[in-house]
């Protein structure tokens, strides 16, 4: 019997929530899941290793909090270092998404649904992976042009003052 390919996850990161989002298995549409516990690392860490195997996760796509400058601030740094140790504890490789607007996108599509503001705060984070994760889908398909978006990770820290 054949088997699946691997999906793509999207991860939403956040201090307090991580926003899920997981291709279907003909990876072209995107579905938000229930956000995850952002507050501890280790708990999170394990949950993705779990979803990877159960789902067959074979890409996190992480979100790149860029500055809207397209700076690489300490949110950036902080999200590729979880990344990172996301991909080596779990062994799936990551890709970076400029995530900017995605969370606007996001509400603005809950909106449109007839959620209302108070009910987005428990959908938000998935659905701003969702979004993420259907550009990402919409351009491996041809169907979009969001190339400029895929990021390569952020530089390394440049040390005290922000100097070389």
């Amino acid at each position: 019997m054949p088997q699946n390919p691997p999906r793509t996850c999207a991860l939403d990161l956040g201090k307090a929530r991580v926003g899920v989002a997981i291709a279907d298995e003909l990876g072209l549409l995107a579905h938000p899941r229930p956000p995850l516990d952002g507050r501890d690392k280790k708990a999170l860490i394990r949950a993705l290793g779990e979803l990877a195997r159960e789902e067959g996760v074979g890409l996190f796509l992480v979100g790149l909090p860029l500055d809207m400058s397209g700076a690489h601030g300490p949110m950036a740094t902080r999200a590729a270092d979880l990344a990172q140790e996301i991909s080596q504890a779990t062994g799936v490789p990551v890709e970076f998404f400029d995530e900017r607007w995605t969370t606007v996108e996001a509400a603005r599509k809950l909106r449109e649904g007839g959620t209302s503001a108070k009910r987005q705060k428990g959908v938000i984070d998935g659905m701003a992976a969702a979004v993420m994760l259907q550009a990402y889908l919409d351009r491996a398909q041809g169907l979009g042009s969001v190339d400029a978006l895929v990021m390569p990770p952020p530089p390394p820290p440049r040390g005290r003052g922000g100097r070389r």
